[in-house]
């Protein structure tokens, strides 16, 4: 089947070892000459002219990055990251707040696997020069990102998710049936070098069957985990059931139950506390990849998988499927979310290159998946989609076509009916960020400064291999109102008018 066909491929990317940034690629032996030579040549000149085109569609971007955005800092990765995610903020000053920033170092092996603990000044609206922001160096490392600590990580990281309730909790995905769990402030700093022992997680997360890689969340009402994997089935925990007492969290000392010294070298991560979980629920024909609570109820969550299905499941009810929508998507699903602001919307994203909206009031139309809007503005598979904590009707996706787009549904059909004429970009869409080479595997929004996002790009298939972090702010210029802005614009044309007539 052709879906079958993109699921594999998806899955040796992800699976890959990559290679370091600068460092020289395998050599490649000199074909026979003949026939295997011409397609050797003919290849060659394909992926050159697709360099070149990309390298062209890159600087286009870079040219209007001080039109486009508020702000904006590269951040050059010597490994790619597979996950990255706001923490919490840590100080405020009149020109940036500092923030905590978690990220992941994907190696091949020649040094540890890390998750990696950093702080970003985030610089404030209206204070960053266009100058600066656009003439930013790709292969340098950000001045507004720090690395505060190293965690050596027993496996590559491939989700990160952090913990609302507590600022110092965060759970990761590895190539394992088990999710870890650490303090980030009680483990210790580590040095990745070769042949280190594994950090030791602070809790070890037990109930899958068989590796649980990608479907991670963790509910915004409690301290409760979900998980999905190969075993087909979504698991459910609450820390809860491994806790101190109030009093001791309160204090800030971790919530976790320290059984051993938190994060000694221990290449047997098994040897840690463990908790088994609440629920496990069996509804998928094949691999979860992706799971979401319901923001207002962790009882409630639902899951994506590469049978192409959506399922919603209440706890409440048992551990059948409270709904079950049968090819949500024409091939494998990647990811899901559930709108922060109205409980009915969730979107899913998929090997299809599209991503859906469903109205869980109406998810299925004579069996099928019935989508409010399909959002076609990818050529290639959807990784990652998101609401934005702000605005209810927006939303991003980052796909292997290297674009983070976001969209609007309230857009959708407006510019139609305003101009009269056929939009010459996809319904809805009305930013796309352009900034990385090569696939974006993961983003986020900030939810202490909406519009300012961090994106990670996994770049080991283009020239340069490793990675790239972005943070960065798209111009209020671009989602105020229009009145608001054409007022502003106008006033700034009064004031260019009368600096000019001055001299």
């Amino acid at each position: 089947m052709e879906s079958g066909g993109e699921e594999v491929s998806v899955k040796k990317k992800r699976g890959r070892k990559p290679k370091a940034k600068n460092e020289e690629g395998p050599q490649v032996k000199t074909p026979k000459e003949g026939k295997r030579s011409q397609q050797h040549q003919h290849q060659h000149q394909q992926q050159h002219h697709a360099n070149a085109s990309s390298e062209d569609k890159y600087n286009r971007w870079k040219s209007v990055v001080p039109v486009l955005y508020d702000w904006l800092s590269n951040h050059n990765l010597i490994w790619p990251s597979l996950s990255c995610r706001w923490g919490p903020q840590l100080e405020q000053s009149p020109h940036k707040n500092r923030q905590r920033l978690y990220l992941s170092e994907q190696t091949d092996g020649s040094v540890p696997n890390t998750l990696v603990i950093a702080t970003c000044d985030v610089v404030k609206p209206r204070v960053a020069a266009a100058e600066h922001i656009s003439q930013f160096n790709e292969e340098a490392r950000s001045p507004f990102v720090k690395k505060y600590k190293t965690i050596i990580h027993p496996g590559e990281v491939n989700r990160i998710r952090e913990m609302p309730q507590h600022n110092n909790i965060v759970a990761t995905h590895t190539d394992s049936p088990n999710v870890l769990i650490w303090d980030v402030e009680a483990q210790p700093n580590r040095h990745a070098v070769l042949g280190a022992t594994n950090s030791r997680p602070d809790l070890i997360l037990t109930g899958h069957q068989d590796n649980a890689e990608f479907a991670l969340a963790m509910s915004p009402t409690g301290p409760y985990v979900l998980s999905g994997g190969k075993d087909k089935s979504v698991v459910f925990w609450s820390i809860e059931d491994h806790i101190t007492s109030a009093a001791d969290s309160k204090s800030g000392g971790s919530i976790i139950k320290q059984n051993a010294k938190s994060g000694e070298g221990n290449d047997k991560t098994a040897d840690g506390p463990s908790v088994g979980p609440r629920g496990i629920y069996c509804g998928h024909d094949e691999t979860v990849e992706d799971v979401a609570f319901c923001p207002f109820n962790a009882q409630e969550f639902c899951s994506v998988g590469d049978d192409s299905c959506l399922i919603l499941w209440d706890a409440r009810s048992g551990s059948d499927p409270a709904v079950k929508v049968e090819k949500a998507h024409d091939a494998d699903l990647h990811c899901v979310d559930w709108n922060f602001h109205d409980v009915n919307f969730i979107l899913t994203g998929s090997a299809d290159n599209s991503v859906r909206m469903f109205d869980r009031r109406k998810l299925t139309s004579n069996g099928v998946g019935s989508p409010v809007h399909k959002f076609e503005g990818h050529s290639s598979a959807v990784l990652c989609v998101q609401w934005s904590p702000d605005k209810s009707s927006i939303f991003g996706s980052s796909a292997e076509d290297g674009l983070l787009n976001i969209w609007d549904y309230e857009k959708v059909g407006k510019m139609t009916e305003r101009s009269g004429t056929t939009p010459t970009s996809p319904a809805g869409l009305f930013f796309q960020h352009a900034g990385h080479r090569d696939k974006v595997v993961d983003f986020h929004w900030n939810s202490y400064d909406p519009w300012t996002m961090v994106s990670v790009s996994d770049d080991c298939d283009s020239n340069g291999g490793g990675g790239t972090l972005q943070i960065w702010r798209v111009s209020d210029l671009i989602y105020r109102p229009e009145e608001e802005v054409l007022s502003e614009l106008e006033k700034f044309k009064s004031h260019v008018l009368t600096c000019a007539a001055s001299k």
